[in-house]
């Protein structure tokens, strides 16, 4: 519900439409490729309040507020935000949102807030995800952030996997007085913000400050714990623990089943990231190196991790860095945006190609690929065109590192190890409602990749909140 003053409504909705529109400012192609800061600038409080002007304030319920997850209240926000009133505009996201400074940089917003934008039908979209950005920004230096914390129940509950669905439940049970403990196969906290996604989309240091609000709030952490491995659900419960929640996402890297696969030079894609975008000392043991590039680099694959993959590499320093995909451009699952900046950057695009093996050289190292061209044939169960070889067309590539981008599998070993859980799809978590994220299990719940498939950020976080208001229902009828 909009809390913009009725006064204030009366706007000329017409003369904002037509207010100049002024895109994101990046850095230059051949600025940002050379380290793996971030990439876009900033806006400024000048800069801000102009954009926000831009909107035009539809009546409720925004199409904007509608296709956000969190369903936040971004026309109440970008009024407060016009206003000059920053601090409030942060706080209103964080009441929907877990964080706010996080999904603002990786969410795929022209496909959700202002892909539904009803400026996108004569002109430019209003920048939600940066205004929420700038806000937030503004509020950790100025007013500084916290978790509120309520009352003391002496409830504990185990949280597995310190990823967004995890700390979105997380955030949600500290409110509620619980005691919360964070188990991570990780060193370190963070799932996927940490060690997938690149620092030039989020710095790291955005989100460890968002975690020193957890552990100021009380949240605890215990990383290099294997849940499942290194104990179980049920050793859980044998510590005290009187529900757990398991947000594991989806870490197992999809094979291509080819040969040479597991050649040296031959990366997958999350084994990658970890190693050339986090911190050594905050990658597990075995880990704690930079992958070995050659000049010329090939990456599998056509979504957002193949993507990140391009752009890392050209950062470390690769000289040709092309992506192989078996269908064209148009079918890519990944988003436009961050393949025009691959582009940008010099990445090289090869459509409508398949690998079939991969080729050692007399070291026993990767140094070609086979592959065979293809041509998009009838449209699959899904609507996409199958892609179809091309007999006789095989052709090598060659290459010194080649990087499998596929997608994501979710970890079996939650489910094997957990009597009374069921799980369906190679290992995702069944639950019985999606609303509670109650599973087959009692007194176990599950969110995020682990019970959906590989998704976003934001409906990972948007599940854990959820399921913390369940989990506190639950704690209630537990003497």
């Amino acid at each position: 519900m909009q809390t913009i003053p009725s006064e204030f409504l009366e706007i000329d909705r017409k003369a904002r439409v037509y207010m100049p529109y002024q895109d994101l400012s990046l850095r230059p192609p051949t600025e940002r490729v050379c380290d793996f800061g971030d990439v876009v600038i900033p806006l400024d409080s000048d800069r801000a309040m102009l954009e926000a002007s831009r909107c035009i304030h539809c009546p409720d319920p925004a199409p904007c507020m509608l296709a956000c997850p969190c369903h936040n209240d971004i026309p109440s926000a970008i009024w407060l935000i016009e206003q000059g009133s920053y601090v409030e505009a942060a706080q209103l996201y964080r009441q929907t949102s877990s964080l706010p400074e996080i999904c603002s940089r990786v969410c795929p917003h022209e496909q959700l807030c202002q892909g539904s934008c009803v400026l996108n039908k004569t002109h430019e979209p209003v920048l939600c995800g940066p205004l929420e950005t700038f806000v937030t920004c503004y509020e950790r230096k100025t007013a500084g952030v916290a978790i509120p914390v309520g009352k003391p129940t002496g409830k504990k509950v185990a949280i597995v996997g310190a990823g967004p669905a995890g700390l979105g439940c997380t955030e949600k049970l500290l409110e509620q007085g619980h005691s919360v403990t964070l188990f991570d196969s990780k060193p370190a906290p963070g799932g996927l913000l940490v060690y997938g996604i690149p620092n030039f989309k989020l710095a790291k240091e955005v989100f460890f400050c968002r975690w020193g609000d957890f552990e100021k709030a009380g949240a605890k952490f215990v990383g290099n714990t294997f849940i499942g491995k290194d104990k179980t659900i049920d050793d859980l419960f044998k510590e005290g623990f009187e529900a757990v929640f398991v947000g594991v996402g989806t870490g197992i890297d999809a094979k291509m089943e080819t040969p040479g696969e597991d050649l040296p030079g031959v990366y997958e894609g999350t084994d990658f990231l970890m190693r050339a975008n986090t911190e050594l000392n905050l990658l597990p043991e075995g880990k704690r190196e930079r992958p070995v590039l050659g000049k010329r680099v090939v990456v599998i694959g056509g979504g957002d991790t193949a993507s990140d993959c391009l752009r890392s590499a050209l950062r470390l320093g690769a000289e040709e860095v092309t992506c192989v995909y078996r269908r064209t451009e148009k079918e890519m699952p990944g988003g436009r945006k961050d393949r025009k900046m691959a582009k940008e950057e010099g990445a090289k695009y090869r459509f409508l190609t398949q690998p079939v093996k991969f080729i050692a050289g007399e070291d026993g190292r990767l140094t070609a690929i086979e592959c065979i061209e293809m041509i998009l044939g009838e449209p699959d169960a899904k609507g996409r065109r199958k892609p179809v070889p091309v007999e006789g067309s095989n052709f090598s590539i060659a290459v010194d590192t080649a990087i499998k981008a596929l997608g994501y599998w979710p970890d079996p070993v939650i489910g094997k190890t957990t009597p009374g859980l069921e799980v369906h799809d190679w290992g995702l978590i069944t639950v019985t409602d999606k609303e509670t994220g109650a599973t087959t299990r009692e007194g176990v719940f599950a969110a995020g990749d682990g019970v959906t498939g590989a998704d976003l950020v934001v409906t990972a976080m948007v599940g854990g909140r959820k399921a913390a208001g369940a989990i506190g229902e639950y704690l209630k009828t537990k003497k």
